[in-house]
């Protein structure tokens, strides 16, 4: 298919460069890749935080560049080596920045990362789970230490900013699965949308309880899960319990700056920053959830492949309630 073409998006510079329809030829899997004819494609921060060039010493481009990485599908083609997929499987995916995203027609996923998509999950709900769901789901398995099955007798006081956004709602349904208090803070208009995902206690961050980040019932929290912009340390830290945890689930410079300084005084309460780590059990994981009826994907938005600078521009603003979509 290396000599056909298809219709893309994409940027040839850091900065507030403009996305640009192209068309460009349909990319062949190599080893260990397959090929995907996308039928969905989430947009999140990290993609146009990549275009601004804010995680250029991490994610050096390779340009011209097709952004997005999560994206569902069908698999059309196999590269050399792949035992996992065949032609006609649906999958949900993450693809690499350096090699084709998912503002395209076709995109091009490791086997690594990529995953069977049973019936009961629809494309735009796999498009939504790869960097937002895993960073969710690895705040509170791996860094929080919570059991999602509520096997556990003790119960986590756990807050969750910004619990209307990409990572936040599925870090509330997920919270829920364990035996876990959830406080929530969002806009209040999106009070009830929190309330209906699980959330025990729900806070308008615009009050003032929502920018103390005060518990209604008075608990102090054991865990936060920090999906929003940047809170001073002095807020979290009246709010935490003797040995608290804030997992930052978007750092910048300044988070690792408090972190270290943090280690440095032998805190108890401690602040780290979350780099999701993609790994396949946990994709697999998630897609069952939401096969299960155990987890939704919230959608704010869908947009077709020709007003991607729509969907860019929606998720730049900061405003978008769950996941936005991106369709062919």
């Amino acid at each position: 298919m290396a000599d056909k073409f298809m219709h893309a998006v994409q940027y040839d510079s850091y900065g507030v460069a403009d996305l640009e329809h192209v068309e460009v030829p349909i990319p062949k899997p190599c080893k260990g890749e397959v090929l995907i004819k996308v039928e969905a494609t989430s947009i999140n921060p990290v993609d146009w935080k990549v275009q601004q060039g804010l995680l250029r010493p991490l994610f050096p481009l390779k340009f011209p560049c097709i952004p997005a990485t999560d994206v569902a599908g069908e698999v059309i083609d196999v590269g050399p080596g792949i035992t996992r997929f065949k032609v006609g499987d649906k999958v949900v995916s993450m693809t690499t920045i350096i090699r084709n995203g998912g503002l395209s027609e076709y995109a091009v996923g490791s086997e690594r990362m990529t995953v069977l998509r049973p019936p009961e999950v629809s494309a735009a709900e796999g498009a939504g789970l790869p960097i937002a769901g895993l960073t969710a789901l690895q705040a509170l398995t791996y860094h929080a230490g919570i059991t999602l099955d509520k096997t556990t007798t003790t119960t986590t006081n756990i807050l969750i900013t910004a619990a209307s956004g990409g990572v936040g709602q599925y870090a509330v349904q997920l919270a829920k699965l364990g035996n876990v208090h959830v406080t929530a803070t969002c806009g209040n208009h999106n009070i009830d949308l929190v309330k209906g995902l699980g959330a025990d206690e729900v806070i308008d961050y615009k009050t003032s309880q929502g920018e103390a980040l005060k518990s209604p019932s008075g608990k102090k929290y054991d865990v936060v899960i920090h999906c929003a912009p940047s809170i001073p340390w002095s807020t979290f830290e009246s709010n935490l319990s003797s040995n608290g945890i804030v997992l930052d689930v978007t750092p910048v410079l300044k988070t690792y700056c408090s972190a270290i300084l943090k280690k440095l005084t032998f805190s108890k309460k401690k602040l780290v920053p979350v780099i999701m780590y993609p790994e396949t059990k946990n994709l697999e994981y998630m897609v069952g959830l939401v096969k299960d009826g155990k987890l939704k994907t919230v959608i704010d938005s869908k947009y077709p492949l020709s007003e991607a600078e729509k969907a860019w521009a929606k998720s730049i603003s900061g405003h978008a309630i769950g996941k936005i979509i991106v369709e062919p």
